[in-house]
């Protein structure tokens, strides 16, 4: 089975604020800590994959088999789905600057979750990938 691989990167204005951030908040942590316990909060400071017959989106795991529906959404869809139209009960994997998104409906939304909203640049790629895993797996 193919897979599909995405790694999520923020834009760089972010990084350049995220630096004297972290800077300022890993040297308070330093001042009141010692040991190893410094450099693991500075680590710590400092995708979305389809494989094996599962979604990974995050630390959550889907297994393709549960999936009913693959939509990818355009930025318009995905904002409603984001906002006025969203489903608190929905699991959202979502960032900030990423726009379009797929949506992954649920065979069985009795299990609490009605469907999944995962952001991504290439919403298309990634719903094909799904939907070969979900053919390939079914």
């Amino acid at each position: 089975m193919g897979s599909y691989r995405e790694h999520l990167r923020v834009p760089v204005s972010w990084w350049l604020l995220a630096v004297p951030v972290i800077a300022v908040l890993g040297g308070e942590v330093y001042a009141g800590f010692g040991g190893f316990i410094p450099p693991l909060i500075y680590a710590v400071l400092v995708a979305a994959v389809v494989t094996d017959g599962a979604l990974r989106a995050g630390g959550a795991m889907l297994p393709l088999g549960e999936i009913s529906e693959v939509v990818a959404l355009d930025e318009k869809q995905a904002a409603l789905l984001r906002g006025p139209r969203a489903d608190p009960a929905a699991r959202l994997m979502l960032r900030p600057y990423l726009k379009r998104a797929v949506y992954i409906a649920l065979a069985d939304p009795g299990s609490g979750v009605p469907y999944w909203l995962v952001a991504t640049r290439h919403p298309e790629e990634l719903a094909t990938a799904i939907e070969r895993g979900r053919q390939t797996v079914g």
